[in-house]
C-alpha cells in the first residue's frame, strides 16, 4: 500500500518553519507497512490542496493520504474545505474518534474541523498541524486504517466479519 503526506502550512511552505508533523505521520504510517511515496509542504490555499489531493488519489493511485495542518479556526485554515471538495464519501467516524479521544487530554482539540473521506480507492484523513497532535490522532485510528484501506481497495468485503 502507498501513502502520501501533505503538510499544509504557509510558514512551512515559505521555509520559515521546519516540518515535524509530517515526519511524525511518516513514522506512524510506516509502522503499518505502508510505504510513504509522496510528501509535500503546500501553502494554505484551497486550489493547491485540492489539486494535490486529486493528483495523488487519481493519477498516483495512493491508498492513503494524510494531511497535516489547516484544520483550526483561523481564516487561513482551509484544509477541511478543500478535502470536502474532492472526496466522494465522508467517513465521519475517524474524525469524530480523534476529536473525542484527544479532547480528554486537551479540551481545545474539540475545535478541530478535521474531516476524513474517500476519493475512489483512496482514504484521505485530515490531521492537526502539531507533531504531538498528529501522533495522538493517528494512534486513535491506526488500528482501523489497514481494514479501511483493504475495503476501499476491494481486497475485503466490509461486511465479511465472523459469523456472516
Amino acid at each position: 500500500m502507498l501513502a502520501g503526506i501533505l503538510v499544509v502550512s504557509d510558514r512551512g511552505y515559505r521555509g520559515e518553519r521546519y516540518d515535524q508533523s509530517g515526519r511524525a505521520a511518516h513514522e506512524i504510517i510506516s509502522r503499518l507497512g505502508i510505504e510513504v511515496v509522496k510528501y509535500e509542504v503546500v501553502p494554505d490555499e484551497v486550489e493547491i490542496i485540492c489539486a494535490r489531493l486529486k493528483e495523488w488519489a487519481d493519477s498516483d493511485r495512493l491508498d492513503l493520504i494524510v494531511t497535516s495542518g489547516g484544520t483550526g479556526l483561523s481564516p487561513r485554515d482551509v484544509t477541511p474545505e478543500a478535502t470536502l471538495m474532492v472526496i466522494d464519501k465522508i467517513v465521519p467516524g475517524l474524525a469524530e474518534a480523534m476529536r473525542m479521544e484527544t479532547m480528554r487530554r486537551k479540551p481545545e482539540s474539540i475545535l478541530s474541523r478535521a474531516v476524513a473521506g474517500s476519493r475512489g480507492k483512496c482514504l484521505i484523513v485530515n490531521l492537526p498541524g502539531s507533531p504531538k497532535a498528529v501522533r495522538e490522532c493517528l494512534e486513535v485510528i491506526v488500528s482501523v486504517l489497514p481494514h479501511a484501506l483493504e475495503v476501499l481497495g476491494g481486497k475485503v468485503c466490509e461486511c465479511s466479519g465472523k459469523g456472516e
